[in-house]
């Protein structure tokens, strides 16, 4: 394209010299400089311009018919459209420049709504990744957080019904709501049920749909500390995985399935919370369903279960390592990218025998 201008501009001389004094390029010199106006600066756009007009100017010339009100009618037609192109480039590059300051905004609300926990919480490695689907995106409907509480490190991972500034308006409420409860409630059950409260009293403030049929799928973890045991409820949402240190894969099913949060108006029961053995070198994979939905060309999902057995992630850098591993196998999978956002959080008790943290990570995960 941004060969295009100089290309018709050729064209035009070559077609103008080669033809009958009635035929004429001047379509081909109208559109050069149009072509140019969103690809190039505003001084190559305004050569780009001037060249088209000496072309019509020359070519006349040689014909010896400046003169001729068809010839003067084609120039004044030319040197509009240059100039019309100009002003387009400003437009667009003022638009560009909205764009990108949008963009920088929206990349400062990712960071202060889902900020990138530590490498290392409460003696835990973790990481977390947020694959949006729109490739011009920074933020949408999924979340994640950590906390390091009294009560051990509690994580939630959630996905908020709907799309737009709504369920990012949900997200804010959901992360603040668990950062608030989780160090001050004593159970899991407890922040839970917290999160239900602050997601009712958001869709109290919503408007038309969303305020009926507003919810979030999410799943609460808690490692207390040197019990070797890990805790989940899971209100609606994928189960999570655990990678043990030898390969062995276990998903973690609730026991009693639950609405996801926000639900509440269709029943009402005690949340429990479901206890597992979370043993040194293993990892837990939190996830949202933009990872477990992805399909590929002939519609089949990604299944993270059945590719993570038998696969191991050591040392401090296996949880960076695991959520690469996915994100690379996830956009082979589907042909390039997903159709829905993807949040991804893992969790891994370090083990005596680990490499020192400063090691380089294996990005590609080990069979």
């Amino acid at each position: 394209m941004r060969a295009l201008p100089w290309l018709l501009l050729g064209i035009g001389v070559v077609y103008d010299m080669s033809t009958p004094p009635e035929f004429t390029a001047a379509p081909l010199f109208t559109a050069a400089p149009l072509i140019a106006a969103p690809f190039y600066s505003l001084l190559s756009t305004a050569l780009i311009g001037a060249a088209s007009c000496a072309a019509v100017f020359t070519l006349h010339f040689g014909n010896s018919n400046t003169t001729d009100v068809e010839a003067v009618t084609e120039l004044l037609t030319v040197a509009t459209v240059a100039v019309l192109a100009a002003l387009i480039n400003r437009v667009v590059r003022r638009s560009d420049e909205q764009l990108a300051s949008a963009r920088s905004i929206a990349e400062a609300a990712q960071r202060a709504v889902l900020p990138q926990p530590d490498h290392r919480i409460g003696g835990l490695d973790i990481a977390a990744r947020y694959e949006a689907a729109d490739a011009d995106a920074f933020i949408g409907g999924d979340l994640y957080a950590v906390q390091d509480t009294p009560h051990g490190v509690r994580v939630v991972v959630g996905d908020v019904r709907g799309k737009g500034m709504g369920a990012v308006a949900a997200v804010a409420v959901v992360i603040g709501a668990f950062r608030e409860a989780a160090e001050q409630e004593s159970t899991l059950e407890a922040v839970a049920q917290r999160l239900e409260r602050a997601l009712a009293r958001e869709g109290m403030r919503r408007e038309g749909l969303d305020a009926f049929e507003g919810f979030t799928t999410a799943v609460l973890a808690e490692i207390p500390r040197g019990d070797g045991v890990i805790r989940i409820l899971n209100r609606g949402h994928p189960e999570p995985l655990l990678l043990r240190g030898d390969g062995r894969l276990c998903v973690l099913s609730a026991s009693e399935p639950a609405l996801p949060l926000g639900m509440g108006d269709l029943g009402v029961w005690p949340d429990r919370a479901d206890e597992a053995e979370f043993p040194p070198g293993a990892m837990l994979l939190l996830y949202t369903d933009g990872l477990s939905e992805a399909r590929d060309i002939r519609g089949e999902f990604y299944n993270p279960a059945a590719r993570l057995g038998g696969r191991i992630f050591p040392g401090p850098h296996g949880p960076d390592s695991l959520l690469a591993t996915l994100a690379e196998e996830v956009r082979r999978h589907t042909g390039g990218g997903g159709t829905d956002d993807m949040a991804l959080l893992a969790v891994r008790r370090p083990d005596s025998g680990d490499a020192p943290a400063d090691a380089s990570p294996d990005v590609t995960g080990r069979d």
